[in-house]
């Protein structure tokens, strides 16, 4: 291809920044409503800022040590110079995604509640917007670094390969590679560590406020109800952009790391970053047809948000197959044409998990109102109906990207060529996430709209201004399952490419190496056992630490109404700082463990088991933690969907046995659908990271070969 086409990629890097940078400018410019939405707006930003300042702080320490184990391995010849250098400026990127999208969402919270006190349409607008800043933040920081990094090597430090593209490009990627799993490390301190406070703060005050006290959700009465707030910022938006940044990267690097054996050189590497800076624009052109009438039906305001994600997806059609046909040659290899098809199997199986996600957790459909309904008998059954609406929910997915790479794989050619078909399968992930500019801003938009709702109440806005924040917030409910729903499908795909990324490192590591992946190979099956295993492992950790964190909140809130007089009258205030510390200890002491989780277990199964062991461990790793991050994601949602579908007046409304049995089912699915089902697409994808870079370690020193 002509390499003057890969200077569409900082192109369109710049011109997401600059977009975000313009919609910031956009949202900052509105109202922020009276003196009281002001204050309490600040007090949520000084929580969050004070939060990530802690957790910067304490990620900062492991990105050194780890800076100083890949330096001592590049020194022993285990791995290229550049690859510590790579590690951190992921790792940089990734957090600086998600703290400029909290900056944002902090800012346009009490914007958004004074925006819905004129119209919905004007609210939507204002939270979505914020949500873009994110979404456009996410995919141009994430081309920025890529297109440094790939310019760097390839014209700077490996200039001198310039005579065999192959060798030259696999350089590039294993370097490259290393920028993937600094993102990744990030991206699981940020989701989990966030994930256990958000999801802490907001059990903790429910179980007492709602359930035990019976006052409302938001209610400045609560000492937890700031810690609440904060907690949608630096989980659902800190961690989520860090998250899909991490998702975003991870497919483009890993297809970049695929075109080698596929025999597409220059041009294949180059087609996955041109497919995503085109999507930039796509989505860019998305975004503007986006709006709603005053209506607050969940079915309309989906369809509003939808038509900017299919405008999206219908551009990227028609703009992929052009650019497939230059960058691959194709007018010399008609074959590889079909790697359109692959594009096009991603993003039609990104926009169905999607539509699936929604049809489980929206309560516009039957699955939530039927879990709704079962309310009536109590909190069993309704967590028995959660937990089964998840489970089912699984189906239709896992087909979806089975069928997906399916088509991927002999589109690409993958019946003559196996290389390029399992290269057609890394594009079909890029494919997926193609949108992500504007599947990330309606997915970010939602704990905005939350925090509004939260200020509304707080402020004692009008009662019509919470109703239209909660038909926000309701819709953000079921577009973060959606935008949960890519990056899983997303990480299915591109943890499968990343297993053949690794089997070629080894490849290329030992040239004398033979596999033996036969499935009664014991270190095989045993790899197996023990990948499907720690998705469990990592699921149990991150939800006890949840539920550990949240019993001190509940017994601080207990505390403070029996001991604060005037409290719950409403003529004594509440110690809100307190419930903030105690969110942000828990948090930061308990991701510790679950993080680990990812980074040493292909280490010790690769120096126990050898390779074999660990493509089995990330095999079984992958398919489990497929599965269970829908279940979860999805059963989550539901039963906050069916929660707020109650409050709207079904069974009883808010105060009833059945409105109370709901909120029992949202406690539960909190920690599912915030911390433990979202963060398993990282820990996957990170298995297979840490995998690949000291594949050199594990073949020197590992005890079954």
């Amino acid at each position: 291809m002509d390499e003057r086409y890969f200077v569409l990629v900082p192109i369109g890097s710049v011109v997401a920044l600059l977009f975000a940078f313009f919609q910031a400018r956009k949202v900052l410019g509105f109202s922020e409503g009276s003196e009281l939405m002001q204050k309490i707006s600040q007090s949520i930003r000084q929580g969050a800022n004070a939060y990530l300042k802690r957790q910067y702080s304490g990620v900062l320490l492991f990105f050194v040590f780890m800076f100083v184990v890949l330096g001592l391995m590049a020194f022993t010849g285990f791995l290229t110079p550049f690859v510590p250098f790579a590690f951190i400026t992921g790792g940089f990127f990734s957090g600086l995604s998600g703290f400029i999208g909290m900056k944002i969402a902090t800012a346009a919270n009490a914007r958004t509640a004074q925006a819905s006190s004129e119209s919905l349409n004007r609210g939507l607008r204002v939270a979505f917007s914020s949500g873009t800043v994110m979404g456009f933040t996410v995919v141009g920081l994430g081309l920025l670094d890529l297109s440094i990094w790939f310019f760097l090597l390839k014209y700077v430090f490996y200039a001198d390969l310039a005579g065999d593209p192959a060798a030259q490009i696999r350089a590039i990627s294993a370097a490259m590679l290393t920028f993937g799993m600094g993102a990744s490390s990030m991206a699981l301190f940020a989701r989990v560590g966030g994930g256990i406070f958000t999801k802490a703060a907001d059990v903790g005050a429910d179980l007492v406020g709602k359930v035990e006290a019976g006052i409302p959700e938001d209610d400045p009465r609560n000492p937890a109800v700031i810690a609440d707030n904060v907690g949608d910022n630096v989980g659902d938006v800190a961690g989520m952009g860090a998250d899909l940044y991490e998702s975003y990267v991870g497919s483009i690097v890993a297809t970049i790391a695929l075109a080698v054996a596929a025999g597409y050189d220059f041009g294949g590497a180059a087609v996955p970053m041109i497919i995503a800076a085109v999507g930039i624009v796509a989505s860019l052109i998305g975004t503007f047809f986006v709006r709603c009438k005053e209506n607050t039906d969940q079915k309309v305001l989906l369809a509003a948000l939808r038509k900017g994600t299919y405008v999206s997806s219908a551009i990227i059609v028609v703009a992929a197959y052009p650019i497939i046909y230059f960058c691959l040659d194709c007018a010399n290899h008609p074959g590889r044409i079909g790697v359109y098809g692959a594009i096009l199997s991603g993003l039609i199986a990104g926009v169905l998990i999607g539509f699936f996600t929604e049809y489980f957790t929206s309560q516009t459909y039957k699955p939530t109102r039927e879990l709704a309904e079962s309310s009536l008998t109590g909190p069993a059954t309704i967590i028995i109906g959660g937990i089964s609406l998840g489970m089912m929910s699984t189906i239709l997915p896992t087909i979806i990207v089975g069928v997906s790479v399916l088509i991927s794989y002999y589109c690409s050619g993958g019946a003559q060529n196996f290389s390029q078909g399992l290269y057609g399968v890394g594009i079909s992930a890029v494919g997926m996430l193609s949108t992500l500019g504007i599947t990330l801003a309606t997915d970010a938009y939602g704990p905005v709209a939350d925090n509004a709702g939260g200020i509304a109440e707080m402020a004692h806005l009008p009662a019509e201004v919470r109703k239209r924040t909660d038909a926000l917030d309701s819709l953000g409910n079921t577009t973060a399952a959606t935008g949960k729903g890519f990056a899983i499908g997303s990480a299915a795909l591109t943890a499968l490419a990343l297993i053949v990324a690794y089997k070629d490192e080894v490849e290329i590591s030992d040239p004398a190496f033979v596999f033996n992946l036969d499935i009664t190979n014991p270190p095989v099956l045993i790899g197996l056992f023990i990948g499907a295993m720690l998705p469990f492992l990592f699921s149990a950790l991150t939800m006890r630490a949840v539920g550990r964190a949240a019993q001190n909140i509940v017994v601080e809130v207990r505390r403070q109404f029996k001991e604060i007089k005037g409290l719950m009258e409403g003529t004594a205030d509440a110690d809100y700082a307190t419930c903030v510390d105690i969110c942000t200890r828990g948090a930061q002491k308990e991701m510790i463990a679950p993080a680990l989780t990812g980074i040493v277990s292909p280490l010790l199964v690769g120096l126990l088991l050898g390779v074999n062991g660990v493509v089995g461990m990330l095999a079984g790793a992958t398919t489990a933690g497929f599965v269970l991050a829908i279940m979860m994601a999805n059963s989550g949602g539901a039963w906050d969907n069916a929660k707020k579908y109650v409050e709207e007046g079904n069974y009883g409304g808010k105060g009833s046995e059945p409105h109370k049995a709901t909120v029992v089912g949202d406690t539960v699915g909190d920690p599912f659908k915030d911390t433990s089902g979202p963060s398993i697409n990282i820990l996957i994808k990170l298995l297979s990271m840490v995998s690949i870079v000291f594949a050199g370690l594990v073949i020197r020193f590992g005890l079954f070969q």
